[in-house]
């Protein structure tokens, strides 16, 4: 039997209408944010998290300070031990993680699980000590994870060319090097978006 309009008490009558759609919910998407002692990743992180990031600060003791170089950080007072997070809907279908690791070697046993299942990452360099960033390049070089290479400009600056920074890191040119500011919005989430779109294009091929 047909349906019609359905009557109401009042009178007035009811014609059934189509259910609206389901609103998907953004897919999540894991990137790491990787780099050296003190080069601003969770200040990036910080700069772009729509919520309140999650980090894991622990006071520089004198016996780090003997360990961690802080010539060009003589105002750091804490150090990342474990990770930072922090998340940034891209758009209606899109949602990032994000995960920093901890600049330091002697915790580089955690990378692999917080590297796990990311679709690539962002390392950040302070070009003056360019030494600092070699083991994420090489680590992510190694693991086959897309990445990119994001130049933090302390104090509105960079010590070196992009070209010199380049050789230097001896990263291939199919490896995006930018500059970026790690404290701006903007400048994060537009490097954020370079390792998207390598993710991207290393599914593709």
């Amino acid at each position: 039997m047909a349906c019609g309009p359905s009557p109401t008490p009042g009178g007035f009558s009811v014609t059934p209408t189509e259910p609206a759609a389901a609103v998907r919910p953004p897919l999540p998407v894991k990137m790491v944010i990787a780099g050296g002692f003190g080069v601003g990743k969770t200040t990036a992180v910080g700069s772009i998290s729509e919520i309140e990031p999650l980090t894991t600060e622990a006071a520089i003791t004198e016996v780090a300070a003997g360990v961690d170089d802080l010539t060009h950080t003589p105002s750091k007072t804490t150090t990342t031990v474990a990770m930072d997070f922090g998340c940034i809907t891209i758009d209606p279908t899109l949602k990032l993680y994000l995960f920093g690791t901890p600049g330091q070697e002697r915790f580089g046993f955690m990378w692999d699980d917080l590297v796990e299942g990311a679709v690539g990452g962002l390392v950040i360099v302070d070009t003056r000590r360019l030494d600092d960033c070699y083991a994420a390049v090489d680590y992510f070089e190694h693991k086959g994870i897309p990445f990119a290479v994001a130049v933090n400009a302390f104090d509105g600056k960079v010590e070196h060319e992009i070209d010199d920074v380049r050789w230097a890191l001896d990263v291939s040119d199919g490896v995006p090097v930018v500059v970026f500011d790690a404290r701006e919005r903007g400048s994060v989430r537009d490097a954020l978006l370079i390792v998207l779109e390598q993710a991207l294009a290393r599914t593709e091929a």
